[in-house]
């Protein structure tokens, strides 16, 4: 394999998770997830809305933690 198929390959990969990603954040955001949480600040200007979602990134950060841990620990056995 050529140094281009690998590259070609993470490409995609990268593509993918970056759509699913993408995905998943416009559906926490249509159910009202996203901003939601208490820990999460919003600022709110005329023509002009920032959210950062603290709570929400811890959480999602420990369940993805669990979840690849629990994968990881499957692919090696």
């Amino acid at each position: 394999m050529s140094g281009w198929d690998t590259a070609g390959k993470i490409s995609i990969v990268a593509g993918g998770a970056l759509m699913l990603i993408g995905a998943l954040l416009w559906l926490g955001s249509k159910i009202g997830l996203v901003g939601k949480l208490p820990g999460d600040i919003v600022i709110e200007r005329p023509g002009l809305t920032c959210v950062f979602p603290l709570a929400t990134s811890i959480i999602v950060s420990i369940v993805l933690t669990i979840v690849l841990n629990i994968v990881a620990r499957l692919l090696r056995r």
